[in-house]
């Protein structure tokens, strides 16, 4: 025979405590010893090691990660380019002509090329970014450098000069211009 149980808040349906004992006894966040991370405090044994020693346990969900910020960028020098050109060669990064070199870094993954090291072969490099110094030894050696992401430039705005006259009066007459 199946006996139906009643559950617990429906049978303490008008008791004061819900059978809790005294009032005191479930009062608040102070029975469960606080709310939050409460209680990772310095006194004695109580010490809560995840708290304290462990970074990624505190810095957990503050703010957002954006995905410009943390893209780390693959960056080569020149000079190292011109130290292995004869393996990017043979392991096919790089074609070589009549007098020149030809290499995409991004066939292996290099996203920006910078400018240290002395240029000697003449180079037709083809990359997403490079710095300036990288760009102007590469062609001092009779090369080239070609990107594939152009930087973005800012507009710059003309300042307007306002005298005497003020913007409600500016903008009044530039409708009259219009009509």
């Amino acid at each position: 025979m199946v006996i139906n149980k009643r559950k617990k808040v429906v049978k303490m349906r008008g008791s004061k405590t819900h059978g809790g004992g005294a009032m005191k006894k479930r009062r608040g966040a102070g029975n469960r010893g606080g709310r939050g991370n409460a209680g990772s405090g310095k006194r004695g044994d109580a010490k809560k090691p995840r708290y304290s020693k462990s970074k990624a346990y505190r810095e957990k969900n503050k703010g957002f990660s954006s995905p410009l910020i943390n893209k780390k960028v693959r960056t080569i020098n020149f000079g190292v380019i011109e130290q292995r050109l004869e393996k990017l060669v043979l392991d096919g990064f790089a074609k070589k002509t009549k007098d020149s070199y030809e290499i995409d870094l991004s066939k292996f993954g290099v996203d920006k090329l910078l400018g240290s090291g002395a240029p000697t072969n003449k180079l037709m490099i083809t990359v997403s970014t490079a710095s300036k110094n990288a760009i102007s030894k590469v062609e001092k050696a009779g090369g080239k450098v070609k990107l594939l992401k152009q930087p973005i430039q800012k507009e710059v705005k003309e300042d307007v000069l306002v005298d005497e006259k003020s913007e409600d009066e500016i903008s009044k007459e530039e409708q009259e211009t219009k009509s």
